[in-house]
């Protein structure tokens, strides 16, 4: 008997990416950022801010775009990928808007 890869669907991934507190903190952070390095930290700040905020929402009870509990998905690395994709983008438009 071969063991069964779980499947996560493309609609379970997407509010992970698309957590509001994780795009807030990644774009607020990235705009900040004065270096491109700085991007890798700014995504494990913005994950890390973004998967408390939610754990704190979801354990009220209230309803919440990508929840944090043990009966649901997290997806620690598309919100990780996430981060750094929006952190990335606010740093390359500051420096377009800079020029």
């Amino acid at each position: 008997m071969h063991p069964t890869v779980p499947v996560i669907h493309l609609w379970d991934w997407l509010p992970a990416a698309f957590d509001p507190v994780l795009i807030l903190m990644a774009v607020w952070l990235g705009w900040k950022a004065d270096q491109f390095g700085k991007v890798l930290i700014i995504g494990m700040a913005a994950l890390a801010v973004s998967v408390l905020v939610s754990w704190a929402i979801s354990s009220m009870g209230l309803p919440w775009i990508a929840p944090v509990r043990s009966d649901a998905l997290t997806l620690f690395p598309v919100r990780f990928i996430a981060a750094m994709l929006w952190a990335s983008g606010a740093y390359a438009a500051r420096r377009v808007a800079r020029r």
